[in-house]
């Protein structure tokens, strides 16, 4: 399984974006949520889902949309299963380190 990482440096802060590779360019919609995962943000080099999470330890700010790499993050403890926002099925997270 893949996933695309887009990583900045924004200020202070290592802004992460990460998405399963196959929701790319896709548009979810639930209700008034309308989420396009667009190729300028998250589009960055192709990378494994465990090679993607693990860059979440050196990032301050991160968003991921996606089941397979929202999943990981649960499992390395990253993200609470609380947190988790679904667009037409589809998790979404974010963390903000303070």
């Amino acid at each position: 399984m893949e996933a695309y990482i887009n990583l900045r440096k924004i200020g202070g802060n290592v802004l992460l974006a990460i998405c399963d590779a196959e929701i790319l360019g896709k548009t979810l919609r639930e209700g008034k949520i309308v989420f396009h995962v667009k190729e300028e943000f998250y589009k960055g080099r192709k990378v494994t889902i465990e090679e993607a999470v693990a860059m979440i330890e050196n990032s301050t700010i991160v968003n991921m949309i996606g089941k397979n790499v929202v999943k990981k993050a649960v499992e390395k403890g990253y993200v609470h299963p609380e947190a988790i926002l679904n667009i037409e099925g589809v998790p979404h997270a974010q963390i903000v380190k303070l």
